[in-house]
């Protein structure tokens, strides 16, 4: 049973870094179009459905890739305008949306319950997403339905460019037929575990007793099992600018040693970063704040792409210090906040053909999680 009726759209763009390159160049229109190294030692971030045909996947090893689909055209990705696409779509969301979550730079989640009774849900969400490709020349897919898994499953159905509504009464006959595979949080290893049980398809699963997918997924398993079943009370979650987080310091004593407070600026941006990473999201906006020993305080910030890289976030950091430290007088506080925060993994940062500063940054995080947030840092943020 489904409890909790409500109206949840989700909104997802299409191979949306492709999708921009070609609003780029529309000479890539119809060819397979693969994001991320230009070199054979890069990986996969994103690729287009053409390239797609071939077997070819984000996350793959970029010399894969190429030899599953040597007529692609590979393009090193470029963050700061696919952040700019992503921003202007949620402005167009935020003009009209009584409550929106950015849940990723690409995925938004609106809830328009009670809509129905002045405009019609259905046709509220066709007008915004028509006006979305109207002012971006993105294609963009969604789904309407009950709750926020159901409407994400309807998304990804409706793909290419498309839109597919799943009302209460058709939520069982729409869920059972798929693969387990369009469950949100069934990963690959949760994925190849249950087909070796015999369950492919969300029918199959939801009707498992509940108690054995806990054995045998785990904490998550009951959560599974109710997406299965159709149910997911999650809510939406207001989106806003001003969810951050940040660290400050007030020094013992006042101080003027510009060197000591770049160190500090240094290691809090490590530690930022790192929660940031811990707790899969990325920011677009470093604030720094000093306050001055007569207590005037003083912020400044900038946007940026989205990034959860501290060797990327301590060079906007200490720029915006060296900008913000102009009155050369003892200094009383210092620190740094990250905002515009959205659901997201490091690799979305790099289209660079380094994968070792990814294999480098998930190392260090390792032996943090397993050690200690303070086992493993950088020379720059440690005060002699």
């Amino acid at each position: 049973m489904i409890n909790n009726l409500r109206n949840i759209v989700h909104f997802d763009l299409d191979t949306f870094f492709v999708s921009v390159e070609r609003l780029m160049n529309s000479r890539l229109a119809g060819k397979p179009v693969i994001i991320g190294g230009t070199s054979d030692r890069g990986v996969v971030s994103s690729c287009s459905y053409e390239a797609r045909q071939y077997g070819v996947h984000s996350a793959m090893p970029m010399k894969t890739a190429r030899m599953l689909c040597g007529d692609a055209v590979i393009i090193r990705g470029d963050m700061d305008i696919y952040s700019r696409y992503s921003n202007m779509v949620t402005e167009i969301i935020a003009e009209r949306a009584p409550l929106y979550e950015k849940a990723s730079i690409d995925e938004h989640y609106i809830d328009i319950t009670g809509m129905d009774r002045f405009f019609g849900c259905l046709k509220w969400t066709q007008e915004l997403r028509r006006d979305i490709i109207k002012h971006t020349g993105l294609p963009i897919s969604c789904g309407l339905s009950v709750n926020k898994t159901v409407s994400k499953i309807a998304t990804g159905e409706a793909k290419p460019n498309g839109e597919l509504e799943v009302p209460v009464a058709q939520v069982h006959s729409f869920l059972n037929p798929l693969s387990i595979r369009k469950v949100p949080m069934i990963g690959g290893k949760a994925y190849q575990l249950l087909r070796s049980m015999g369950i492919s398809t969300i029918e199959t699963l939801s009707h498992i007793p509940p108690e054995m997918i806990v054995k045998v997924l785990g904490k998550n398993g009951i959560i599974i099992w109710k997406k299965a079943n159709g149910v997911d009370p999650t809510p939406v979650k207001p989106y806003s600018g001003r969810k951050s987080m940040g660290s400050e310091i007030t020094f013992e004593t006042d101080t003027i040693d510009v060197a000591k407070i770049r160190q500090v600026i240094s290691g809090k941006v490590e530690q930022l970063a790192f929660k940031l990473r811990k707790k899969e999201k990325l920011t677009s906006c470093v604030t720094v704040k000093i306050r001055y020993s007569n207590f005037d305080t003083h912020t400044l910030q900038r946007r940026i792409p989205y990034t959860s890289f501290d060797h990327v976030l301590n060079n906007v950091a200490l720029e915006l210090f060296d900008k913000l430290y102009q009155r050369r007088m003892l200094i009383r506080l210092a620190g740094v906040r990250f905002s515009h925060l959205i659901s997201g993994v490091q690799q979305l940062d790099m289209f660079e053909d380094t994968p070792e500063m990814i294999s480098l940054y998930n190392a260090m995080d390792r032996i943090r999680l397993r050690y200690g947030k303070k086992a493993v840092r950088r020379a720059v943020g440690i005060e002699s």
